[in-house]
């Protein structure tokens, strides 16, 4: 048993379902000692010589001695490489199944290596006669060199497989979904496995809730991203490369890519940051749009505890002229923590909160966990039962765990039928006056002492029809269940964009929306995990996130949740959040100087919304993150790869967080060009690095020259606000902006900076008049 084992074991024996626990650790240890295949003797294999090749639209097939390769470059430039028959679908990462090949792609010999390749627009792929492959620039220049993979076959069970594959010496990697140690991935191994970490979590603990097989590498040769599509446990080990000096030998950059079973597939799309995300949205799905007011600043707590209480908090945030765009109620709400219940005694009258809340402008969000109490004359049970809704074991019988509410049963999610019975309960959400949903413990997780905290892995699952068990399933588990809370919310309000965001999920989740932290440390290391985990999210596809302001776990002290609630204010989900017991999280009770430093971030999040919306519609048209690396729009340079410590929010602003306990300064790394200070009005140039203050009552905020900001001014209407160009150069920016919450066609506008006979002149794409107010900064006036 290792240490997080001792510590989960300690949490959940000491609860009140302790017992229970323990009962489900070793029911899950016998279930799938009974129930899971006996693997055989296993006999490696790699694919062999190669006997020929089969061009096909898009690329081909290329046979060896004892297996084959599949590659296929579709329109828009990502390939793909499956092995052992391995097709891009069934697949639950791509959105509306495989794109069309391109036919101007064409399988070919490769007079230089004895081998095949294919040439595309935007890489090249060289596979060479015992079935290593390479993915190269159209120029030659090497980005990934993949080895000949193995496998482990043991039937009945499916084979396990390793792929090795290098990288140039200077390659950096990013992604694999939220890792707490990022963004930039440090050498080492990577668990593909979702997981509740059994307490609240730091940059030393791995895996998390949101784990996914997506490598973005950064190198001067150029970006790739490479997707291996498979769900079963796996394992990414990292080795990072070594430039020679002098007359010395680079040592490449190296990669070890290993699964438990399923499918040999992989996707490889190449080029500047921006394509590639656009490219790999366009795979996976667009970013869902969030509602307008889903930008704004929300307050959860475990243990609000009645609508006397809650009523209580929003009344403190109007006393003291603070903005709240959502109250979100945890599983204290619930009746006996019962999933699609309410513990009438403490809120007798939801739909009334709701309304007397919604007329101030604040909403109400409900968590909905997968997990159903397994107690007959419960509505939800019942229903599931009849349905037949919930997974069972390898003989037929309904799967049981532990989580909140007792011994629980649990929806198969990657059952049609299954999801839609599930989104039909959103209705009692609705009708409850909730406007979204947060999805919690969907890993799944069950409680248990010993081993993991999840389903047998030998219990079965739909898989769409296909028939699978939990190894397959686990991963995929919360995009399931997000899938059927967005379909249902688009079908019982179709007038409204679903708010939705979910603890767990794997590529392909932005479709259905947003995610979060999960239960970061309260502490200055959670604080520096919490930017993490967002910047790796979003290189993954999933821009919308952010995490528990202040940590989950304790109360922070008056300079840590000031400095925590600095940092969200500029992050895309705002929310603050704590453990029952964990303290209060409101600004007024940290103190007059912590109010007023709140105060300040709230009204600056208020008045960059219109710029956060902006970007939500940027993020739904093409990938891009809202929070993006300094290396963004110049990853070859190597400095700014290595800053984790600040972020470019869009292109116009670089935030530079406090991320360190009675700091005062920030030294902070600037991208090429001319950067302002938002507070002083000082202008530097870039690249180069910068010594600022940051005292308590500010964090560091640079503003790009010639930059076009749409900002709300003081009356709330949108204004621009136009930083100056250096002289001799341009600038611009846009403004997107729509009703708000609906699916109307947004209106975009765009702006264009310039220097016109000693000043400064904004300009509106196909228009006379700009439209707006202008105030322009970074000139003396």
């Amino acid at each position: 048993m290792d240490t997080r084992d001792l510590a989960r074991q300690m949490r959940f024996v000491g609860s009140a379902g302790g017992w229970r626990a323990l009962w489900a650790g070793w029911r899950r240890y016998r279930t799938d000692g009974r129930d899971l295949p006996r693997r055989g003797a296993e006999r490696a294999r790699v694919p062999g010589v190669a006997l020929g090749a089969e061009p096909a639209p898009g690329g081909g097939v290329v046979r060896f001695a004892r297996s084959a390769l599949r590659i296929r470059v579709a329109v828009g430039g990502a390939v793909f490489c499956g092995w052992d028959g391995a097709e891009p679908e069934p697949s639950y990462a791509l959105a509306g199944g495989c794109p069309e090949a391109d036919e101007r792609a064409v399988l070919e010999p490769d007079l230089k290596t004895d081998g095949w390749r294919v040439v595309s627009e935007r890489i090249t792929v060289v596979v060479s006669r015992h079935g290593g492959v390479e993915f190269r620039t159209p120029g030659g220049v090497l980005l990934r060199a993949e080895s000949p993979p193995r496998w482990w076959d043991a039937p009945p069970g499916p084979p396990r497989w390793v792929q090795r594959s290098r990288t140039p010496a200077d390659a950096e990697v990013f992604g694999l979904g939220g890792r707490a140690a990022g963004p930039r991935l440090p050498e080492g191994a990577y668990r593909l496995w979702n997981t509740d970490p059994g307490g609240a979590f730091g940059p030393g603990d791995d895996p998390l809730y949101v784990t996914m097989p997506v490598q973005l590498v950064v190198a001067d040769a150029g970006c790739h991203l490479v997707f291996h599509d498979n769900t079963w446990d796996g394992r990414v080990t990292l080795s990072a490369g070594v430039e020679g000096a002098g007359s010395g030998h680079d040592r490449p950059g190296g990669c070890e890519v290993r699964f438990e079973g399923g499918p040999l597939r992989y996707w490889v799309m190449a080029g500047p940051p921006g394509r590639v995300l656009r490219t790999w949205t366009a795979l996976t799905g667009r970013p869902a749009l969030p509602p307008r007011w889903a930008l704004g600043y929300q307050h959860a707590r475990w243990g609000f505890g009645s609508e006397r209480e809650v009523r209580r908090v929003v009344a403190g945030y109007r006393e003291h002229g603070l903005p709240l765009s959502a109250v979100h109620l945890d599983i204290d709400h619930l009746e006996g923590h019962r999933v699609f219940t309410v513990n009438e005694r403490a809120f007798p009258d939801l739909p009334c909160l709701a309304r007397e809340l919604g007329e101030h402008g604040t909403r109400l969000v409900s968590i909905v966990d997968p997990a159903v109490k397994a107690e007959p004359g419960l509505a939800a049970y019942d229903s599931g039962t009849a349905a037949d809704a919930f997974v069972r074991d390898t003989r037929g019988r309904v799967v049981r765990g532990v989580v909140w509410p007792g011994e629980a049963v649990f929806p198969d999610f990657t059952d049609p039928r299954v999801r839609r019975w599930w989104g039909g309960w959103y209705a009692e959400r609705l009708e409850r006056g909730f406007a979204g949903v947060w999805h919690d413990m969907n890993e799944p997780t069950s409680f248990a002492a010993f081993g993991d905290p999840s389903l047998p892995r030998s219990a079965r699952h739909a898989m769409e029809g296909r028939g699978g068990d939990h190894r397959e399933a686990h991963n995929v588990y919360g995009l399931a269940m997000a899938r059927a809370g967005f379909e249902a919310l688009r079908e019982l309000r179709p007038e409204q964009r679903p708010f939705l965001f979910s603890r767990a999920g794997w590529a392909g989740m932005q479709r259905y929306g947003g995610t979060w932290s999960g239960d970061v440390a309260t502490g200055w290391p959670g604080l520096r995990a919490s930017l993490s985990l967002v910047l790796g999210l979003g290189l993954c596809g999933v821009p919308y996130s952010g995490p528990d302001v202040g940590g989950f776990s304790a109360l922070p002290s008056p300079e840590l949740y000031v400095r925590w609630l600095q940092l969200a204010a500029y992050l895309p989900f705002f929310r603050t959040h704590s453990a029952i017991g964990a303290g209060p999280r409101e600004p007024w009770e940290f103190g007059e100087r912590a109010l007023e430093c709140a105060r300040a971030a709230l009204a600056e999040r208020e008045r960059l919304r219109p710029y956060l919306y902006t970007l939500a519609h940027v993020a739904h048209r093409t990938g891009a993150p809202y929070v993006r690396p300094l290396w963004w729009h110049d990853p070859r340079d190597r400095a700014l790869r290595g800053v984790g410590d600040a972020f470019l929010l869009g292109d116009a602003l670089l935030v530079a967080p406090v991320l360190e306990q009675g700091a005062t300064r920030r030294a902070v790394r600037l991208p090429r060009g001319r950067w302002y200070d938002t507070v002083t009005g000082v202008a530097y140039e870039g690249p180069g690095q910068v010594l600022l203050d940051a005292p308590l009552e500010r964090i560091v905020v640079l503003a790009r020259a010639g930059a076009v900001l749409p900002v709300a001014g003081a009356d709330g209407a949108v204004e621009l606000e136009v930083w100056a160009p250096a002289v001799g150069r341009t600038g611009g920016g846009v403004l997107i902006d729509d009703a708000g919450d609906g699916w109307q066609e947004p209106v975009t506008a765009r702006f264009a900076t310039r220097w016109h006979d000693g000043a400064v002149v904004v300009e509106r794409e196909g228009e006379q008049e700009v439209g707006f107010p202008v105030r322009l900064r970074g000139v003396d006036s």
